[in-house]
Protein backbone atom coordinates (compact mmCIF):
# COMPACT_ATOMS: atom_id res chain seq x y z
CA UNK A 1 0.00 0.00 0.00
CA UNK A 2 1.11 3.13 -0.53
CA UNK A 3 0.35 7.03 0.46
CA UNK A 4 0.73 10.29 0.06
CA UNK A 5 2.72 12.16 2.79
CA UNK A 6 2.01 15.71 3.50
CA UNK A 7 1.83 18.18 6.75
CA UNK A 8 -1.40 17.70 8.28
CA UNK A 9 -2.69 20.57 10.62
CA UNK A 10 -6.07 19.80 11.54
CA UNK A 11 -7.56 23.40 9.95
CA UNK A 12 -5.00 25.41 12.34
CA UNK A 13 -2.24 27.09 11.47
CA UNK A 14 0.77 25.55 9.72
CA UNK A 15 3.85 25.77 11.57
CA UNK A 16 6.85 26.67 10.01
CA UNK A 17 9.32 23.92 9.27
CA UNK A 18 12.36 23.65 11.02
CA UNK A 19 15.30 24.95 8.37
CA UNK A 20 17.43 22.34 8.15
CA UNK A 21 21.17 21.78 6.47
CA UNK A 22 20.96 19.47 3.03
CA UNK A 23 24.30 18.32 1.28
CA UNK A 24 23.54 17.18 -2.68
CA UNK A 25 26.15 14.84 -4.20
CA UNK A 26 26.28 14.56 -7.78
CA UNK A 27 24.09 17.19 -9.88
CA UNK A 28 23.59 15.50 -12.62
CA UNK A 29 19.80 14.87 -13.83
CA UNK A 30 18.45 13.24 -10.57
CA UNK A 31 20.84 15.48 -8.03
CA UNK A 32 20.23 19.24 -10.22
CA UNK A 33 16.14 18.39 -10.68
CA UNK A 34 15.92 17.77 -6.46
CA UNK A 35 18.73 20.86 -5.90
CA UNK A 36 16.40 23.04 -8.03
CA UNK A 37 13.22 22.12 -6.50
CA UNK A 38 14.82 22.49 -2.48
CA UNK A 39 16.05 25.86 -3.29
CA UNK A 40 13.27 27.19 -4.90
CA UNK A 41 11.02 26.07 -2.26
CA UNK A 42 13.98 27.95 0.30
CA UNK A 43 13.00 26.02 2.86
CA UNK A 44 16.41 24.83 3.58
CA UNK A 45 19.76 25.46 3.32
CA UNK A 46 21.61 23.28 0.58
CA UNK A 47 24.62 22.80 -1.18
CA UNK A 48 25.67 20.92 -4.36
CA UNK A 49 28.78 19.10 -3.88
CA UNK A 50 30.38 19.61 -7.65
CA UNK A 51 33.05 19.07 -9.37
CA UNK A 52 32.76 22.60 -10.92
CA UNK A 53 31.38 25.87 -9.05
CA UNK A 54 28.40 27.75 -10.39
CA UNK A 55 26.41 30.76 -8.74
CA UNK A 56 23.03 29.45 -10.44
CA UNK A 57 20.99 26.55 -11.68
CA UNK A 58 18.05 26.66 -14.10
CA UNK A 59 15.14 23.60 -14.02
CA UNK A 60 12.97 23.57 -16.64
CA UNK A 61 9.80 22.14 -15.19
CA UNK A 62 5.86 21.34 -16.23
CA UNK A 63 5.10 23.77 -13.39
CA UNK A 64 7.18 26.94 -15.03
CA UNK A 65 11.13 27.51 -15.87
CA UNK A 66 13.01 29.00 -12.55
CA UNK A 67 16.45 30.15 -11.84
CA UNK A 68 17.97 29.72 -8.13
CA UNK A 69 20.92 30.85 -6.50
CA UNK A 70 23.10 27.14 -5.91
CA UNK A 71 25.81 26.98 -3.00
CA UNK A 72 28.50 24.66 -3.75
CA UNK A 73 31.88 22.85 -2.74
CA UNK A 74 34.49 21.58 -4.38
CA UNK A 75 36.62 20.47 -2.00
CA UNK A 76 35.16 17.95 0.80
CA UNK A 77 37.59 18.79 2.67
CA UNK A 78 35.76 22.16 3.65
CA UNK A 79 32.63 20.29 4.28
CA UNK A 80 31.21 20.00 7.79
CA UNK A 81 27.89 17.64 9.08
CA UNK A 82 25.07 18.27 7.77
CA UNK A 83 21.43 16.99 8.68
CA UNK A 84 20.83 15.41 5.44
CA UNK A 85 22.90 13.79 2.62
CA UNK A 86 20.64 13.42 -1.10
CA UNK A 87 22.93 11.06 -2.96
CA UNK A 88 22.60 11.47 -6.28
CA UNK A 89 25.71 9.71 -7.89
CA UNK A 90 25.09 7.14 -9.84
CA UNK A 91 25.41 3.50 -8.46
CA UNK A 92 28.73 2.40 -10.43
CA UNK A 93 29.98 5.85 -8.91
CA UNK A 94 29.42 5.97 -5.25
CA UNK A 95 33.15 4.94 -3.93
CA UNK A 96 34.05 8.14 -5.77
CA UNK A 97 31.54 10.12 -3.13
CA UNK A 98 33.34 8.51 -0.18
CA UNK A 99 35.42 11.51 0.73
CA UNK A 100 32.24 13.63 0.80
CA UNK A 101 30.19 11.24 2.75
CA UNK A 102 33.06 11.30 5.52
CA UNK A 103 32.96 14.42 6.14
CA UNK A 104 29.16 15.10 5.89
CA UNK A 105 27.52 12.83 7.87
CA UNK A 106 27.55 12.58 11.79
CA UNK A 107 25.71 10.69 14.31
CA UNK A 108 22.08 12.57 13.50
CA UNK A 109 23.06 12.76 9.63
CA UNK A 110 20.34 11.17 6.90
CA UNK A 111 21.19 10.07 3.98
CA UNK A 112 18.89 9.31 1.38
CA UNK A 113 20.08 7.46 -1.71
CA UNK A 114 18.65 8.72 -5.18
CA UNK A 115 20.10 6.02 -7.01
CA UNK A 116 19.20 2.68 -9.05
CA UNK A 117 18.99 -0.96 -7.88
CA UNK A 118 18.12 -3.10 -5.00
CA UNK A 119 20.66 -2.90 -2.76
CA UNK A 120 21.05 0.98 -1.55
CA UNK A 121 21.71 0.20 1.90
CA UNK A 122 24.07 -2.26 1.65
CA UNK A 123 25.65 -0.40 -0.73
CA UNK A 124 26.15 3.00 1.08
CA UNK A 125 26.30 1.79 5.21
CA UNK A 126 29.81 1.42 5.32
CA UNK A 127 30.73 4.79 3.93
CA UNK A 128 28.45 7.02 6.39
CA UNK A 129 29.52 6.27 10.28
CA UNK A 130 26.66 5.02 11.32
CA UNK A 131 24.87 7.34 9.54
CA UNK A 132 20.74 6.35 8.69
CA UNK A 133 20.45 5.69 5.28
CA UNK A 134 17.03 5.69 3.52
CA UNK A 135 16.43 3.89 -0.16
CA UNK A 136 14.89 5.88 -2.20
CA UNK A 137 12.96 5.05 -5.74
CA UNK A 138 13.17 7.95 -8.05
CA UNK A 139 10.27 8.53 -11.12
CA UNK A 140 10.75 11.78 -11.98
CA UNK A 141 12.59 11.29 -15.47
CA UNK A 142 15.59 14.06 -15.08
CA UNK A 143 17.95 15.93 -17.84
CA UNK A 144 21.04 17.48 -17.76
CA UNK A 145 21.03 20.08 -20.66
CA UNK A 146 23.68 21.89 -19.81
CA UNK A 147 26.46 22.15 -16.64
CA UNK A 148 23.58 24.76 -14.99
CA UNK A 149 20.42 23.76 -16.74
CA UNK A 150 17.97 20.63 -15.83
CA UNK A 151 14.18 19.35 -16.75
CA UNK A 152 12.43 17.92 -14.75
CA UNK A 153 9.75 15.70 -16.30
CA UNK A 154 6.47 14.06 -14.00
CA UNK A 155 6.44 10.58 -15.83
CA UNK A 156 4.11 8.80 -12.74
CA UNK A 157 1.89 9.42 -10.01
CA UNK A 158 4.55 9.52 -7.48
CA UNK A 159 8.31 11.36 -8.26
CA UNK A 160 9.56 9.53 -5.10
CA UNK A 161 8.76 6.52 -3.21
CA UNK A 162 10.03 5.80 0.52
CA UNK A 163 9.66 3.29 2.92
CA UNK A 164 6.45 4.06 5.41
CA UNK A 165 8.49 4.59 8.86
CA UNK A 166 10.04 7.90 10.57
CA UNK A 167 12.95 8.23 8.58
CA UNK A 168 10.65 7.86 5.21
CA UNK A 169 8.22 10.87 6.62
CA UNK A 170 11.21 13.06 7.55
CA UNK A 171 12.87 12.79 4.11
CA UNK A 172 8.89 13.22 2.47
CA UNK A 173 8.53 16.64 4.36
CA UNK A 174 11.73 18.39 3.22
CA UNK A 175 10.47 18.46 -0.14
CA UNK A 176 7.35 20.03 0.83
CA UNK A 177 6.31 23.16 -0.84
CA UNK A 178 8.26 21.55 -3.98
CA UNK A 179 6.93 20.19 -7.41
CA UNK A 180 8.35 16.70 -6.05
CA UNK A 181 5.33 14.47 -5.16
CA UNK A 182 6.97 11.67 -2.31
CA UNK A 183 4.79 9.08 -1.28
CA UNK A 184 5.53 6.21 0.86
CA UNK A 185 5.00 2.09 0.71
CA UNK A 186 4.56 -0.58 3.83
CA UNK A 187 6.03 -3.05 0.78
CA UNK A 188 8.68 -0.95 -0.33
CA UNK A 189 10.94 -4.50 -1.56
CA UNK A 190 8.20 -5.15 -4.15
CA UNK A 191 8.04 -1.75 -5.42
CA UNK A 192 11.98 -1.28 -5.43
CA UNK A 193 11.65 -4.47 -7.78
CA UNK A 194 9.21 -3.16 -9.89
CA UNK A 195 11.34 0.28 -10.45
CA UNK A 196 14.39 -2.05 -11.34
CA UNK A 197 11.86 -4.31 -13.86
CA UNK A 198 11.64 -0.32 -15.64
CA UNK A 199 15.17 -0.31 -15.83
CA UNK A 200 16.19 -3.36 -17.18
CA UNK A 201 14.49 -2.55 -20.15
CA UNK A 202 14.33 1.17 -20.84
CA UNK A 203 17.87 1.90 -20.00
CA UNK A 204 19.31 -1.71 -22.20
CA UNK A 205 16.96 -0.87 -25.08
CA UNK A 206 17.86 2.81 -25.16
CA UNK A 207 21.19 2.52 -24.76
CA UNK A 208 21.80 0.11 -27.23
CA UNK A 209 20.07 1.62 -30.05
CA UNK A 210 20.97 4.91 -29.17
CA UNK A 211 17.29 6.28 -29.56
CA UNK A 212 14.78 7.66 -26.92
CA UNK A 213 11.54 5.74 -25.59
CA UNK A 214 9.77 5.75 -28.79
CA UNK A 215 11.87 2.70 -29.91
CA UNK A 216 10.05 0.82 -26.95
CA UNK A 217 7.03 1.53 -29.32
CA UNK A 218 8.29 -0.96 -32.02
CA UNK A 219 6.11 -4.68 -32.15
CA UNK A 220 9.99 -6.22 -32.48
CA UNK A 221 11.50 -4.05 -29.56
CA UNK A 222 7.82 -4.78 -27.75
CA UNK A 223 8.36 -8.58 -27.78
CA UNK A 224 12.55 -8.37 -26.64
CA UNK A 225 11.24 -6.54 -24.02
CA UNK A 226 8.82 -8.82 -22.72
CA UNK A 227 11.09 -11.67 -23.05
CA UNK A 228 13.62 -9.68 -21.05
CA UNK A 229 10.96 -9.31 -18.00
CA UNK A 230 9.81 -12.24 -18.38
CA UNK A 231 13.57 -13.67 -16.27
CA UNK A 232 13.88 -10.52 -14.02
CA UNK A 233 10.20 -10.95 -12.66
CA UNK A 234 10.84 -14.49 -12.03
CA UNK A 235 14.22 -13.46 -10.34
CA UNK A 236 12.10 -10.77 -8.35
CA UNK A 237 9.48 -13.21 -7.50
CA UNK A 238 12.19 -16.01 -6.20
CA UNK A 239 13.85 -12.78 -3.76
CA UNK A 240 10.27 -12.21 -2.22
CA UNK A 241 8.87 -9.45 -4.23
CA UNK A 242 5.04 -9.92 -4.45
CA UNK A 243 4.12 -9.12 -7.96
CA UNK A 244 1.21 -10.10 -10.37
CA UNK A 245 0.57 -12.61 -12.66
CA UNK A 246 1.13 -10.66 -15.37
CA UNK A 247 3.45 -7.98 -14.07
CA UNK A 248 5.93 -8.23 -17.10
CA UNK A 249 2.88 -7.00 -19.18
CA UNK A 250 1.74 -4.29 -16.26
CA UNK A 251 5.47 -2.81 -16.19
CA UNK A 252 6.00 -2.84 -20.38
CA UNK A 253 2.22 -0.99 -20.31
CA UNK A 254 3.48 1.70 -17.72
CA UNK A 255 7.00 2.22 -19.64
CA UNK A 256 4.70 3.10 -22.34
CA UNK A 257 2.73 5.56 -20.77
CA UNK A 258 6.17 8.01 -20.40
CA UNK A 259 7.08 10.40 -22.95
CA UNK A 260 8.35 8.84 -25.94
CA UNK A 261 10.88 11.91 -26.01
CA UNK A 262 12.07 11.07 -22.54
CA UNK A 263 15.48 9.46 -22.85
CA UNK A 264 17.11 7.38 -19.98
CA UNK A 265 20.19 8.01 -18.03
CA UNK A 266 22.19 4.72 -19.92
CA UNK A 267 21.52 6.47 -23.03
CA UNK A 268 22.51 9.75 -22.17
CA UNK A 269 25.62 8.29 -20.91
CA UNK A 270 26.35 5.96 -23.69
CA UNK A 271 25.81 9.07 -25.81
CA UNK A 272 28.45 10.83 -24.09
CA UNK A 273 30.75 8.03 -23.78
CA UNK A 274 30.97 7.77 -19.71
CA UNK A 275 30.72 4.30 -18.36
CA UNK A 276 27.37 2.61 -17.92
CA UNK A 277 25.50 2.16 -14.28
CA UNK A 278 25.29 -1.78 -15.31
CA UNK A 279 26.15 -3.55 -12.55
CA UNK A 280 23.20 -2.18 -10.49
CA UNK A 281 20.54 -2.79 -13.09
CA UNK A 282 20.96 -5.90 -15.69
CA UNK A 283 23.63 -6.98 -13.55
CA UNK A 284 21.87 -7.06 -10.48
CA UNK A 285 19.18 -9.32 -12.54
CA UNK A 286 22.13 -11.78 -13.50
CA UNK A 287 23.76 -12.03 -10.04
CA UNK A 288 20.35 -12.72 -8.14
CA UNK A 289 19.35 -15.18 -10.65
CA UNK A 290 22.59 -16.59 -10.19
CA UNK A 291 21.92 -16.80 -6.43
CA UNK A 292 18.32 -18.10 -7.10
CA UNK A 293 19.30 -20.54 -9.26
CA UNK A 294 17.06 -19.15 -12.08
CA UNK A 295 18.59 -18.87 -15.56
CA UNK A 296 18.78 -15.59 -17.38
CA UNK A 297 20.25 -15.75 -20.85
CA UNK A 298 18.50 -12.62 -22.19
CA UNK A 299 19.55 -10.31 -19.56
CA UNK A 300 23.41 -11.92 -19.44
CA UNK A 301 23.75 -11.31 -23.16
CA UNK A 302 22.17 -7.64 -22.57
CA UNK A 303 24.92 -7.37 -19.97
CA UNK A 304 27.98 -8.76 -22.39
CA UNK A 305 27.14 -6.42 -24.71
CA UNK A 306 26.73 -3.30 -22.00
CA UNK A 307 30.02 -3.94 -20.72
CA UNK A 308 31.69 -4.07 -23.93
CA UNK A 309 30.99 -0.61 -24.37
CA UNK A 310 31.02 0.82 -20.75
CA UNK A 311 34.28 -0.61 -20.60
CA UNK A 312 35.77 1.18 -24.09
CA UNK A 313 34.40 4.30 -22.41
CA UNK A 314 36.46 3.80 -19.48
CA UNK A 315 40.06 3.43 -21.76
CA UNK A 316 38.72 5.97 -24.35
Amino acid sequence: MERSISASTGGGPIAAPQRLAIAVIGLGSIGGVVAACLRGADLHDVVACVRRPFERLTLERPEGTITVSLSTLTDPNKATPVDWVLLCTKAHETPSAASWLKRLCGPSTRVAVLQNGIDHVARVSPLVAGATVIPTIVYYNGERLAIDRVRLRHVAEDDMLVPDDAAGHAFAEIFRETPLRVSASADFKTLLWRKLLINVIANPITALTRQRQSVLRRDDVHALCLAVLDEAVAVARADGASLDRDEATQILSTLLTFPSEAGTSMYFDCLAGRPLEIEALTGAIVAAGEQKGIATPLNRTLLTLLSAISDAAKTA
